[in-house]
């Protein structure tokens, strides 16, 4: 019964579509008609309004952190489970016929959840990485791509397969972005 509850619970608190509400109350638009037409921080900035984008962004984490470390506090045994159903609950949301953001916000927090120095080790990826290129995706897939990488030659532990399984879904979300790299027709982001 608790597995059930936890996976109800962690995909409905991943699925709340904080970038769809935030520019729906104060902007008045519908972010899935704006540039890339996701849901996610990297596209709500592309309204303009940074502090829109910047809170979509903590709120997509905080949704990941909420529930996942409640999990690990409590029930050990299935933080990843939890994890991993926030996560599709960010990418599949129910309330917006399962299309969702590409779960790089959301991945953050979880992130954070299992290990701290994971965390840190992902951001500062992303920000070397966009920092070079000026390219939000291509910053989000290398670090993504990273993590399990780092914890292979560093862990002897098993959780390798689960970061490897949350880089092949934020590929799968980046799809489209990664065509546009290759074309070279992605967007540059402006985060400040």
């Amino acid at each position: 019964m608790e597995i059930i509850l936890i996976i109800a619970i962690s995909y409905l608190m991943g699925s709340i579509p904080f970038g769809f509400i935030l520019t729906k109350v104060f902007l008045k638009v519908d972010i899935r008609k704006i540039g890339s037409g996701n849901i996610g921080a990297t596209n709500v900035l592309r309204t303009g309004n940074k502090l829109i984008g910047y809170l979509t962004l903590t709120f997509d984490v905080l949704k990941a952190v909420i529930p996942v470390l409640f999990v690990k506090l409590n029930y050990p045994d299935l933080t990843y489970i939890s994890a991993l159903t926030v996560f599709i609950g960010h990418v599949f949301p129910i309330w917006l016929k399962f299309k969702g953001g590409k779960g790089v916000a959301t991945y953050l927090g979880i992130l954070f959840c299992i290990s701290l120095n994971l965390g840190i080790i992902f951001i500062i990826s992303w920000l070397i990485i966009f920092f070079i290129t000026r390219y939000s995706s291509l910053g989000s897939i290398l670090s993504a791509l990273i993590i399990p990488i780092f914890i292979f030659f560093n862990s002897n532990n098993e959780i390798e397969y689960f970061f490897t399984i949350i880089f092949l879904l934020i590929l799968f979300t980046h799809r489209e972005n990664v065509k546009r790299l290759i074309n070279k027709e992605e967007s540059k982001t402006k985060i400040y």
